[in-house]
C-alpha cells in the first residue's frame, strides 16, 4: 500500500508540474454543462484543481487559463458593490471608476414586505456588479434578529423566518438573472457579532429548523442560490465553515445544494476538517485566514499546499478534491463562462430610482398623533431640523458593507430642497455629537463633523431655535461606528446613544410638533416616546436617503413600510435577554463561549405572545396617512388535506383620503398540538395599493408547510391533523378577523 501511495504521489506531482507547458485546450461548448464540467475536470492537473478552491487575492480565486476559464471575482455587498481594494491589502486601490449606488440596507428592504422590490433590488445590484467585473456578491444575509444588540442586524431581514424566506428568494433570482452569483450568508446561527469567532451555539433541533434554517433552505430550494457562505461561530463544537452536520448533512444531503460553500474571510481553521466536512472554497486574511500573517501567501491556506500534500501522501483522496472542484466549475459556468450575461450598468438613473422606491416603501410610520404628518408646508413658515444623523453620511463604515458612493443625499438636504420649493425656511442645529469619524478602509466621507460645544450647549442652542418653529424634525438614532450598527461588535446598551433622549425631551417642552426620524438597523429604548406626537423608522437608505425621507415626511409618498422585527420597551422584552442566555458563558480555558438559546423557538413576537409582553411597536406594525378596512374573510374549504392547499380571501378597502398601500398579514394558530407551539406564526402576506374609496379582494394561499413543526423524536417535519385558526390583519398585534379550518 505504501508503494502505491508513493507512485500516486509521483504521478500527481508530475501532472501538476505540466500545468502551463501543455497546449491550450478548448472545450466543446455544444455539450450540456454537466458534461463540460466532467470534461474540464478530467483535463485538469492537480495544481490547477488546488488553485481554484482557494483565494489568490483578497477577493478573487484563480481560473484555469489553459482551459479558458477566467478568474472569479467576488465583492462585498449586500447593499452595493464595494470599492476595489489592493490585491493583498484591505485598503482601497484608489480607483476613480469604482463608485456605486448604495441601495437601502436589507432591514429596509424587508420592511417593504414586497417581494417584487426584492427582485428589483437584486436585478439592479447585479447590473452594477457586472459593470464592475464582479462575478459574485457576498450577500444577502438572512441571519435572524434574535437580539437588538447585534451590530449586524441592519444587514439582515428581521426576526421572522417566513418573511425572510419570502424576501430572500427574489433577491437571489434578480441578482443571478444577471449572471452574478449571490452568496447567502452566514450559515448558520450567526446571531450576534461580539466574540463571533469563539461563540459555540447550543440550540434545540426544533429551534434550529423552525427559526434559523428556513431562510437558508428557501434560498437553496426556491432561490437556487449558487453559493453560500459559512459563519464564523461554532455549532456542535465545530466551526461552521467546516461543520459536518450543517454543510454535509443538512445543506448538501437534505437540501441537495449543488453550489459552492465558501468560507467567511478567515473562517477556516483546519485542513482536515475543511476537506472532510464540506467546505469548497477558502477565502481569508493573511496566511491561514485568522492568526498568522505573511503577505501574498495564499498557497499557505488550509485548502492549498496542505491539501495538495495530503493528497500526495494519501491522507486525502482525489475524489474529495474533485467533488469540490466540480462545484467550483459549475459556479464558473454559471458566472464567468456565461456569455449571455451582458456588461451591466453603473450608477444609472434606473438604479437610483430603484433605491429611492425601496426606501420610500421601506420607511415605517410608527406613530402619528394629531396627524402631525404629513407636513403641511403650505401653512408653515419655518422648520427646524435637529440631529447629527441629518447630515452624517451613512454609506461609509459598518464593516464589509461599507461603500464608496457616487452621491449620497443627506436627510437635511432632502428636506431643505422641498422647503425651498415651498418657500419655507429650514434651519438646522446639531443637537448632539455622536461619531465624528468618516473613513473605512481608505474610503473617506470628506466630512468634518467636529464640534466643540458641550452637550448642554448643543441642547440649549437647539431649544432656542425650536421655539416658534412650525415643526421640529429630530433626525437621530444609531450610526455605523463600532459598537453601534457595525460588523465585529454588538451594541453595549439598548439606550439611544449620545444623550439624544435628553435633547428630544428638552425640545418637546418648547414645541408640540416634534417628529423623531430614527436612522438605524435596530430598535432602541425610547424613554421619550410618549412626549412626542410622531416617529418614523428610516433605516439606512443609502444614496437616496434624503429624497426618500423627504418623500414620506411631506406626503409625496404615503408610508407603507411594516416593521420586520418586534420593538421592545426594554431588553427584557426579548427572549435572548429575559432568559439570560445572551451573550453566553466563557469556558474555563477562556477560548470558547457557550451560548445556549434557552428561548428556543420563541423569538421576537413569538416570545412576547408567550410571556404576555406588550411591545412598544409590534412586528408587522406600520401606519399610513390613509385608513384601510378589512372585511368578508372567506376560505376555499373548511379542511385541507396534506397533499393540498387552502385559500383565504379578504376584502380590503381604502377608507381614507390618500392613495396608499397596506400589507394584509395572515398568521396561523394551532388550537391543539402534541408539543408547545407559538400562539401564532406568520404564514402569508400580500401588499396592495389602493386609491381612495377603492376596494379589492386579495387571496393568500397556504399549504401543509404552514402547519408543521419539527418533531425532535422522528427528526423530521410533522403535520398533525386537527383544528387551526387563520388570523388576518395588518400587524401582529392587530388581527381583526379570523376563521377556523382543519388539517386532514
Amino acid at each position: 500500500m505504501i508503494y502505491k501511495k508513493i507512485i500516486l504521489g509521483v504521478i500527481l506531482n508530475l501532472a501538476g508540474s505540466l500545468v502551463y507547458s501543455q497546449t491550450p485546450v478548448y472545450l466543446d461548448e455544444t455539450k450540456p454543462v454537466e458534461e463540460r464540467i466532467e470534461d474540464a475536470l478530467h483535463r485538469m492537473t492537480l495544481d490547477e484543481k488546488i488553485a481554484v478552491i482557494h483565494a489568490q487575492s483578497k477577493f478573487s480565486a484563480r481560473g484555469i487559463p489553459r482551459l479558458g476559464f477566467p478568474d472569479l471575482w467576488t465583492d462585498d455587498g449586500p447593499h452595493g458593490v464595494r470599492p476595489d481594494v489592493l490585491w493583498d491589502e484591505w485598503e482601497q486601490a484608489g480607483q476613480t471608476n469604482d463608485s456605486c449606488v448604495a441601495f437601502p440596507a436589507l432591514t429596509c428592504l424587508a420592511a417593504t414586505w414586497d417581494p417584487s422590490l426584492a427582485l428589483l433590488y437584486g436585478q439592479s445590484l447585479g447590473e452594477e456588479a457586472l459593470y464592475r467585473g464582479k462575478d459574485m456578491i457576498l450577500g444577502p444575509g438572512v441571519n435572524i434578529y434574535r437580539t437588538p444588540l447585534n451590530g449586524r442586524n441592519f444587514e439582515y431581514m428581521g426576526e421572522d423566518p417566513y418573511l425572510t424566506s419570502q424576501m430572500v428568494v427574489p433577491y437571489i433570482q434578480g441578482l443571478q438573472s444577471k449572471g452574478v452569483s449571490a452568496c447567502v450568508k452566514h450559515f448558520a446561527l450567526n446571531n450576534d457579532e461580539e466574540n463571533r469567532f469563539q461563540v459555540n451555539v447550543k440550540i434545540s433541533n426544533r429551534a434550529l429548523h423552525e427559526i434559523y434554517l428556513p431562510a437558508f433552505k428557501a434560498a437553496v430550494e426556491k432561490g437556487h442560490v449558487w453559493a453560500l457562505m459559512g459563519a464564523y461561530n461554532l455549532y456542535k463544537n465545530e466551526h461552521n465553515c467546516e461543520n459536518e452536520f450543517l454543510l454535509k448533512q443538512i445543506l448538501k444531503h437534505d437540501w441537495n445544494f449543488d453550489g459552492v460553500v465558501i468560507s467567511d474571510w478567515g473562517g477556516c481553521h483546519s485542513t482536515e476538517e475543511a476537506v472532510n466536512n464540506g467546505l469548497d472554497m477558502e477565502f481569508g486574511t493573511w496566511t491561514d485566514g485568522l492568526h498568522k500573517g505573511t503577505s501574498n501567501a495564499y498557497d499557505n491556506y488550509y485548502m492549498a499546499n496542505a491539501f495538495k500534500q495530503g493528497i500526495l501522501q494519501g491522507k486525502y483522496t482525489m475524489q474529495q478534491l474533485d467533488e469540490k472542484v466540480r462545484r467550483v466549475l459549475r459556479l464558473y459556468y454559471r458566472t464567468t463562462m456565461n456569455k449571455e450575461r451582458g456588461t451591466g450598468f453603473l450608477c444609472s438613473d434606473a438604479h437610483y430610482q430603484a433605491a429611492r422606491k425601496i426606501g420610500d416603501e421601506g420607511i415605517v410610520l410608527l406613530k402619528n398623533e394629531r396627524h402631525v404628518l404629513p407636513l403641511q408646508l403650505g401653512k408653515a413658515k419655518r422648520i427646524l431640523v435637529v440631529g447629527e444623523n441629518a447630515i452624517k453620511m451613512m454609506t461609509v463604515g459598518g464593516g464589509s458593507s461599507s461603500l464608496k458612493v457616487q452621491r449620497e443625499i443627506s436627510p437635511l438636504a432632502g428636506i431643505q430642497a422641498v422647503c425651498k420649493l415651498k418657500g419655507v425656511t429650514c434651519d438646522y442645529e446639531r443637537g448632539y455629537i455622536g461619531d465624528t469619524g468618516g473613513s473605512y478602509n481608505g474610503v473617506t466621507t470628506g466630512q468634518d463633523l467636529t464640534d466643540q460645544r458641550s452637550t448642554s450647549q448643543l441642547i440649549a442652542d437647539a431649544v432656542k431655535k425650536a421655539k416658534g418653529a412650525d415643526y421640529v424634525i429630530f433626525i437621530g438614532g444609531l450610526n455605523k461606528a463600532d459598537y453601534q450598527d457595525a460588523e465585529g461588535h454588538d451594541r453595549k446598551s439598548y439606550d439611544l446613544p449620545y444623550h439624544q433622549d435628553m435633547a428630544i425631551e428638552a425640545l418637546a417642552k418648547v414645541n408640540k410638533n416634534i417628529i423623531f426620524v430614527n436612522i438605524s438597523g435596530n430598535a432602541e429604548k425610547l424613554n421619550f416616546i410618549n412626549k412626542i406626537p410622531a416617529m418614523i423608522q428610516a433605516w439606512y437608505i443609502g444614496s437616496e436617503a434624503g429624497e426618500a425621507i423627504a418623500d414620506v415626511l411631506t406626503g409625496k409618498i404615503n408610508p407603507s413600510g411594516k416593521l420586520p422585527f418586534s420593538w421592545g420597551r426594554s431588553l427584557q422584552d426579548y427572549g435572548a435577554h429575559a432568559t439570560g442566555s445572551y451573550p453566553g458563558i466563557w469556558r474555563p480555558d477562556h477560548k470558547i463561549i457557550d451560548e445556549e438559546y434557552k428561548e428556543g423557538i420563541y423569538v421576537g413576537y413569538r416570545w412576547m405572545d408567550k410571556t404576555g409582553t406588550v411591545p412598544l411597536f409590534a412586528f408587522g406594525h406600520g401606519m399610513s396617512y390613509t385608513s384601510f378596512k378589512l372585511s368578508n374573510l372567506r376560505k376555499s374549504s373548511n379542511s385541507m388535506h396534506t397533499d393540498g392547499s387552502i385559500q383565504f380571501t379578504v376584502n380590503i378597502k381604502n377608507t381614507g383620503k390618500y392613495a396608499g398601500a397596506d400589507v394584509v398579514q395572515l398568521y396561523v394558530h394551532d388550537e391543539k398540538a402534541s408539543v408547545d407551539r407559538p400562539q401564532k406564526e406568520l404564514k402569508g402576506f400580500q401588499k396592495i395599493y389602493l386609491l381612495p374609496d377603492e376596494s379589492k379582494d386579495i387571496t393568500i394561499t397556504i399549504d401543509k408547510n404552514a402547519l408543521g413543526f419539527w418533531d425532535e423524536t422522528s427528526n423530521k417535519w410533522k403535520y398533525e391533523k386537527g383544528s387551526f385558526d387563520a388570523l388576518v390583519g395588518d400587524a401582529s398585534d392587530h388581527l381583526t378577523m379570523s376563521t377556523k379550518f382543519d388539517l386532514q
